[in-house]
């Protein structure tokens, strides 16, 4: 279960379920002759179809908000049939509030619990303001290179380490090095160990290019640096082979890694490993 993914609107789903349970131990009915008057956990009917109903439906709510796939039960997704049963709850208190002229503290309050349960669970998927995570993705510490581990020393993009292709130096010739540090070249720039090829040696020489630049492709024109992001809503990943089915979901207020830039997408790499494209990158946040 991923918690980063609830939404403001789970956060209200979870406080409406709050007030209903704290509802159900005050005064249900203010009835004279009961000294302590009469609580819902008095009245079965009452706290099995109101209390226990809404908190059943907004822990149905937040369970299908948090699991990486959607479960059914009895055909319907676990958001819907909790949705249902919060519009069941707030319908029901609704009545018992008009139909009794002795409504007490517990009976009022219950109504505006179940009211604001039933209105978040309806609202939460249409309003954007309630779209956003409730929890705030957590900003990394360095982020790291693509390929860089935390807590190694070096990765890639680090000196002396191996570097990703295309930000390399010129490729040498086989048998040249780099002059070290300090050290001036001749002038004209010609290497004191090496001659000059003659005519009849031009052509193996040519032949004997670099292989990486023979069987390697030009580098992309655009630099790309590698970043950290985080979507602001659920937002599906596209295979790269093109595929209109989604391999994998990015949900809000979990860090991936865009590690190329697809167009107007961005090919963004799951916590596990998995690759992919994403395809809407509005309101994306870099880390």
């Amino acid at each position: 279960m991923n918690i980063r993914s609830l939404t403001r609107g789970d956060g209200v789903v979870i406080g409406a379920a709050v007030l209903l349970f704290i509802a159900s131990f005050l005064n249900f009915y203010d009835a004279t002759g009961y000294s302590n008057g009469v609580k819902a956990w008095d009245l079965l009917g009452v706290v099995m179809s109101v209390h226990l109903a809404g908190v059943i439906a907004a822990a149905l709510i937040v369970t299908a908000r948090a699991l990486p796939q959607p479960r059914k039960f009895a055909g319907l997704d676990l958001g819907q049939f909790g949705t249902a049963l919060a519009i069941f709850a707030a319908w029901t208190s609704l009545w018992y509030l008009l139909g009794d002229g002795k409504a007490g503290a517990g009976q009022i309050l219950g109504f505006f619990g179940a009211a604001a349960l039933a209105a978040a669970a309806v609202a939460s998927p249409l309003l954007p303001p309630l779209k956003v995570a409730l929890i705030g993705a957590p900003k990394p510490a360095a982020p790291q290179p693509y390929g860089g581990q935390p807590g190694a020393p070096q990765g890639y993009g680090y000196p002396g380490s191996a570097q990703p292709y295309g930000t390399q130096g010129q490729a040498q010739p086989f048998g040249q090095q780099q002059p070290a540090a300090g050290q001036q070249q001749p002038f004209g720039g010609a290497q004191p160990a090496q001659q000059r090829p003659t005519s009849g040696e031009a052509a193996p020489a040519a032949a004997q290019a670099s292989p990486s630049a023979q069987a390697s492709p030009s580098a992309p024109a655009g630099d790309f640096a590698p970043f950290w992001f985080a979507v602001p809503v659920t937002r599906p990943l596209f295979g790269e082979d093109g595929s209109p089915s989604p391999i994998a979901e990015l949900a809000p207020g979990t860090w991936y890694l865009a590690v190329e830039q697809r167009g107007p997408g961005l090919v963004a790499q799951t916590q596990d490993g998995r690759r992919g494209v994403l395809q809407d990158t509005s309101g994306i946040q870099r880390g």
